[in-house]
């Protein structure tokens, strides 16, 4: 057991107790004291260590016990208009501040680079790890081979038609590097339970209208989906995008099926990885945040 952890546990209960005012401390985590989130990543992306550049910020027995309640240190500022509010009026809300907030914009070749960034392997800054295939892969493997890797579209660009112009299409929040391969078997189908493992992806599943991503990233998904369904309602001339409970939604902006998304945000939770790659699209590139990310528990009070 950590006695230092211990000790500092008691004097947050005895500061509590007689009404002393505690304050979040950021910190530094060495990669050392980053402890590996147990099957969500490959050995080779264990453990998940801060990004260089963008620590993971860490906080004291105070904050901690504040965060495990569902509370994050942006409460106060970035999600202040949504707190207390939940159906479509929280929805209405986050909405507005992840639309209004995202000031930086990339074009399409712009992603390429984006991703070496958000997605880089923590146990090798040369690669970035691969959604579907849990696969550490050479940065500079990026390309159309077989074995490369490309800019997947977890909400497929086909449902809505959104092309690959800068919005929906370029939006960090639901682009990751995938597989060639893995990412041709997923195609634009919707997501759901079942099929035929997918050929070097172990974990994955697909069958004729639906795709099944591994246990690691199936919150990962689901939350990357939730996002696109709030930060696209209709407006800027882009589609309304709307989880459905459904496969085989075509070219209809709807991607389902919901009530599998909604087991699989709470089956797999955001992890560090997830955290970190959070925080580097909001610090760097497009200054808004996946607001289910933070608060999984705003998944259940919209939908």
């Amino acid at each position: 057991m950590d006695t230092t952890r211990v000790t500092r546990r008691a004097r947050t209960a005895l500061a509590l107790a007689t009404g002393t005012v505690l304050t979040a401390v950021v910190v530094q985590i060495p990669a050392s004291a980053t402890a590996p989130v147990a099957g969500h990543r490959t050995a080779a992306a264990a453990p998940i260590a801060p990004h260089s550049s963008h620590p993971v910020r860490a906080f004291d027995a105070a904050s901690h016990g504040a965060a495990s309640q569902g509370a994050t240190p942006y409460d106060d500022t970035y999600y202040k208009d949504a707190l207390g509010k939940t159906g479509p009026a929280l929805k209405d809300s986050l909405h507005r501040i992840i639309s209004t907030t995202q000031t930086g914009k990339l074009t399409y070749d712009e992603v390429w680079d984006a991703l070496k960034d958000t997605d880089q392997d923590p146990a090798n800054s040369a690669n970035v790890i691969l959604l579907y295939s849990g696969r550490s892969a050479s940065k500079n493997a990026n390309g159309s081979g077989p074995d490369d890797w490309n800019r997947e579209h977890v909400w497929a660009k086909s449902h809505g038609d959104f092309g690959t112009g800068t919005g929906p299409g370029t939006d960090l929040h639901h682009l990751r590097p995938a597989d060639v391969s893995v990412n041709s078997a997923r195609g634009d189908k919707d997501f759901d339970k079942g099929g035929t493992e997918v050929a070097g992806a172990p974990g994955n599943f697909t069958d004729d209208d639906s795709f099944e991503p591994r246990d690691a990233v199936k919150g990962d998904v689901a939350r990357m989906i939730l996002y696109m369904a709030v930060r696209y309602d209709g407006g800027d001339g882009f589609p309304d995008l709307e989880p459905n409970d459904k496969v085989g939604n075509g070219t209809e902006p709807h991607i389902g099926k919901l009530s599998v998304l909604k087991q699989w945000s709470k089956q797999d939770p955001p992890d560090a990885f997830e955290k970190h790659r959070n925080q580097v699209i909001f610090d760097k590139y497009q200054h808004n945040r996946n607001p289910f990310i933070d608060h999984p528990e705003w998944v259940d009070a919209i939908w």
